[in-house]
């Protein structure tokens, strides 16, 4: 950028150079075409002043070099000419001849096809009738160039050095701020407000880019994390099931144990399923779910199914639960609002004390469609709050395995909500928790 900038004054300052030249020179032109039109009225004046005095002999040893003499009759003939001694055509027709006969002088500027050059004519009527003529040549350019040339090369090249200095630290310094630009924070320190607009587009992409490194950052760890998670989730259960069939088929278990260690083979197997299954709906959200189309559906009827699904494990818990509310329209995929209802009043019943109470509510507005699940469970302490969302995070892992928690039902919960653009409330103390979903009517 530098050098553009640089080439980009050389040239300009050429530029105006040859264009001052252009300039000077015209003016200089007419300027000495002035010149000569006022020197060669003067001679003429004083040539005729000579002539008057002494006549034909005022031409007797005439030298003019930059200058041709001509005295005309007043019929026109050439009584004299300083450039021909034969004979020359008549000159009453000549322009100067006729002003000079008609008002005392006259001036003309043609192009001489005897002398090939343009000249400057002056003439003068003498008080004997007669007409004294003096012309000039007239300075071409090439003439005046050649005249004025060497200090106009000094002058140029004086102005091309300067220009060429002045070229290179201007363009340095209209660089510098932007060499200096520091595109970790790019609006420090602004010289050029003009570049403003651009540094803050700048800044905004540093703080996008900043933003998804640590989202990355973060992705990798969760992923880290849920890898770690699923290989220790997955290798307890495998453990067991190894064991106890390891028991079985080396027959090392009383016959009155065989009928309990197939029930633990088969719960452990149950809870390998419902983990399997779980981390698949998850990779599914993580995706958006793509394969599940939005329809129209009722957050009520949806809620009840999970409520009836969910009956004989309320009844082996002891756990009642309830549901009040009215239908609520909405648009959503049923699959993932179904999973929805399902967790939360599955958690509610799990971490519910005995004979506890869950009460599932669906509320209908005119811009969302609201569901609450409340229960009179043990509550979920402040600092656990912010996490429970997360992958495998329990409050209470000896009760989770106890009750045979994944620890993945609220992680669903939160994708599903976020496809569906849905916020989540969360009230908890000792005496229970309430999750309140907001969905908007898309």
């Amino acid at each position: 950028m530098t050098k553009k900038i640089f080439r980009s004054i050389c040239l300009a300052t050429v530029a105006v150079l040859l264009a001052s030249l252009v300039l000077i020179m015209g003016v200089l032109y007419e300027y000495f075409a002035q010149l000569q039109r006022r020197q060669l009225t003067a001679q003429t004046e004083l040539a005729a002043q000579g002539l008057m005095a002494q006549g034909m002999d005022y031409f007797d040893g005439l030298q003019l070099d930059d200058c041709r003499v001509t005295w005309v009759a007043a019929d026109g003939a050439v009584l004299y000419d300083s450039a021909s001694t034969g004979e020359l055509d008549n000159h009453l027709d000549r322009e100067e001849i006729r002003q000079a006969l008609a008002t005392g002088q006259g001036d003309s500027t043609r192009y001489s096809n005897t002398l090939t050059e343009q000249l400057f004519y002056h003439a003068r009527l003498l008080p004997d009738g007669t007409v004294l003529r003096l012309s000039t040549s007239r300075y071409t350019v090439w003439v005046l160039l050649m005249g004025v040339l060497q200090p106009v090369l000094v002058v140029a090249l004086l102005a091309i050095l300067l220009s060429l200095l002045l070229a290179y630290r201007l363009s340095a310094r209209l660089t510098r701020p932007l060499n200096d630009v520091d595109l970790n924070d790019p609006l420090k320190n602004v010289e050029y407000e003009e570049l403003r607009p651009l540094l803050s587009r700048i800044d905004a992409q540093q703080e996008q880019l900043r933003r998804d490194k640590q989202q990355l950052e973060k992705t990798e760890q969760i992923r880290r994390e849920f890898t770690a998670n699923v290989s220790h989730e997955l290798k307890t259960p495998l453990h067991s099931i190894s064991g106890y069939a390891e028991l079985l088929a080396n027959d090392m278990v009383k016959p009155q144990d065989v009928q309990p260690f197939a029930g633990k083979i088969y719960s452990e197997s149950r809870r390998m399923s419902s983990l399997v299954e779980d981390i698949i709906s998850l990779s599914q959200l993580d995706a958006g779910a793509p394969e599940m189309p939005r329809e129209e559906c009722d957050l009520y009827l949806i809620a009840q199914n999970a409520v009836d699904s969910l009956s004989l494990a309320a009844e082996e818990a002891g756990v009642t639960v309830s549901l009040s509310g009215k239908s609520a329209r909405l648009s959503g995929v049923p699959q993932l609002l179904y999973g929805i209802c399902y967790n939360l009043c599955d958690n509610a019943i799990k971490y519910n004390r005995e004979k506890g109470i869950v009460s599932v509510s669906v509320r209908d507005g005119e811009q969302e469609a609201v569901l609450t699940v409340s229960d009179t469970g043990i509550g979920i302490p402040p600092e656990h709050q912010q996490r429970i969302f997360e992958r495998f995070y329990r409050v209470d892992k000896s009760r989770s395995k106890a009750v045979g928690g994944t620890g993945l039902g609220l992680s669903i919960v939160k994708h599903s909500a976020l496809i569906h653009k849905a916020k989540i409330e969360l009230t908890s103390s000792p005496d229970g928790s309430t999750f309140t979903l907001r969905f908007p009517k898309l």
